[in-house]
């Protein structure tokens, strides 16, 4: 049996129903947009009739005739008056449209999705924050999140940005242990994937919980207006530290709070350790202290990794060598070892001639050694001495004789590194995602703030020697020679690159430790130099 189609009237009907409500919906669009200051006088008039009606009923009785009197007097000055009930009539509408007119709604509390997560909150505290002893407990199931809660702030998503917590004096509020079951439980309850700062106020017995902007990823390297002996690490939150250095970023001039790193022989804190996930960042923060170090001293770079990431510093102005493979390392390590010896003969011989120490003794040197872990599993397998070995006169003397090194490893081989290395490298960074846990075995401490599980490149914390850990951006620094980098970070690292040595140049400071030769290296130990300024070089391995 054949369908019959369904009338014209049904099938088209939800159509035309739809093009009718589209119609009046524009139509009253349209009429409340032309009507719109007859609608705000209307609703002016009312409340000012309202307004009129209120004062009447508020009158005594026994002023109502008076009043009445004065009113009706006024309305016949105006009537007699020229263009006097023009004027009132011009008058009425005014007010009528200044009481009628839209007003903002000004926001005096939280709304009842922000209180019934301040109440959730409130419960969720309340194991941590009472004790059954307590005969006025602060924290009570069912009681009054009023009281601790003094001050709150909620974001447009309805997420909690701003905390402050009134707990009892109980608390112990001085074991590192229950602070952070605190800080845990409030980022798990006002949202994960924001870092958050925790203020402890342990004389007030209150806590300030507060959510951090991300730290600025617009700044490139470029030269930063800093005296030799400094180093810009990265950049900072601006309370953190009292300096600011003038920047160019993407948007723009501005002045950016940095992280300076101070060495020389008055630095307490004279190398550096880094370390991070792959990825992270850390080699990008030795091409930038590489790129700052050059105009006032001298580089050597050992990178473990093979990659190719300091090739852009190949044969310019400054850099001793760029030692990818283990003899070369092992070789321009050992030299470095033995001008550190030089330097500190030379100095203590001059002093005790009454001499000030010679120039090629000043002059800063900086040894790079990138992912060191690869060279120690290569050199134990060829029977060779761990490159970490040929660290030790650097980092213990290197103070004193301008010699710093810089070392960067991955969380995952950290324990590859010697105790000469850990004892010496008192400034330390942190790069990429890291726990709580492995921030602080590598700083020392815990991070004042909640770590995030994603991160920029470059983004971490830092801490030099025993002073505060210190949120850190590292200025982007990419590898100049990888299709990867934008044209405007390209550029900015080859504006900061020196000048290439010519060929002869080259040959006579050859960086130690090129002989292709894979077998032993020797490298001849320079004599000890008069006191009077002997020139530095790089002996060639035999």
């Amino acid at each position: 049996m054949a369908r019959r189609p369904l009338p014209r009237i049904l099938s088209s009907g939800s159509d035309r129903i739809a093009r009718s409500r589209e119609i009046a919906r524009t139509a009253a669009d349209s009429a409340t947009d032309v009507l719109h200051p007859l609608i705000t006088i209307t609703r002016g008039l009312r409340k000012l009739a309202a307004t009129a009606r209120a004062r009447w009923a508020a009158t005594p009785k026994e002023r109502r005739g008076p009043t009445l009197l004065l009113v009706a007097a006024c309305v016949l000055v105006l009537a007699l008056v020229p263009y006097g009930p023009l004027l009132a009539l011009v008058s009425v509408m005014g007010a009528a449209a200044w009481m009628g007119r839209e007003r903002p709604v000004v926001k005096t509390g939280p709304d009842e999705a922000e209180i019934e997560r301040l109440k959730g909150l409130y419960e969720a505290l309340v194991p941590y924050f009472s004790v059954p002893e307590d005969p006025a407990p602060l924290f009570a199931h069912g009681g009054d999140w009023t009281g601790p809660f003094g001050e709150h702030a909620f974001d447009d998503g309805g997420r909690l940005t701003r905390l402050r917590i009134k707990y009892p004096a109980y608390f112990t509020d001085g074991e590192a242990a229950s602070r952070a079951r605190i800080e845990q439980l409030l980022h798990a309850k006002s949202g994960r994937g924001r870092e958050y700062l925790f203020d402890w106020d342990e004389e007030g017995n209150q806590l300030v919980m507060s959510v951090l902007p991300p730290l600025p990823t617009t700044i490139a390297a470029q030269r930063f207006v800093t005296v030799p002996g400094e180093t810009v690490l990265g950049f900072t939150d601006a309370d953190a530290v009292q300096r600011t250095v003038p920047v160019q970023a993407a948007d723009g001039a501005e002045d950016a709070p940095p992280v300076v790193w101070r060495t020389g022989p008055r630095s307490t804190e004279p190398h550096l350790l880094a370390v991070g996930q792959p990825g992270s960042g850390t080699t990008s923060l030795l091409r930038s202290i590489a790129l700052q170090a050059l105009p006032h001293g001298d580089v050597l770079i050992v990178e473990g990794g093979g990659t190719g990431e300091y090739a852009c510093l190949t044969g310019r102005g400054g850099v001793l060598g760029v030692e990818c493979g283990l003899a070369g390392a092992l070789a321009s390590l050992e030299w470095a070892a033995h001008e550190t010896e030089r330097r500190l003969i030379a100095a203590n011989r001059a002093r005790q001639a009454g001499h000030p120490a010679p120039d090629d003794t000043r002059r800063p040197l900086w040894i790079l050694l990138d992912r060191p872990s690869v060279l120690g599993h290569l050199a134990a397998a060829d029977g060779r001495p761990d490159p970490q070995e040929l660290l030790q006169v650097p980092l213990r003397h290197g103070r004193a004789a301008h010699v710093t090194v810089v070392v960067a490893e991955q969380f995952d081989s950290m324990e590859t590194l010697g105790e000469t290395v850990r004892t010496h490298t008192r400034a330390r960074v942190v790069l990429g995602p890291a726990s709580p846990g492995q921030i602080a075995s590598v700083l020392g401490v815990g991070p004042h703030t909640t770590p995030v599980p994603v991160v920029p490149p470059g983004r971490g914390y830092a801490r030099l020697g025993s002073g505060r850990v210190l949120r850190l951006q590292v200025p982007a620094t990419p590898d100049p020679f990888d299709d990867a980098t934008s044209e405007t970070h390209r550029q900015a690292v080859l504006a900061l690159l020196p000048e290439r040595q010519s060929a002869t140049a080259t040959a006579v400071e050859a960086a130690p430790g090129s002989a292709p030769d894979p077998g032993p290296t020797v490298v001849t130990k320079p004599s000890a130099p008069d006191p009077g300024p002997a020139p530095l070089h790089a002996p060639v391995p035999a």
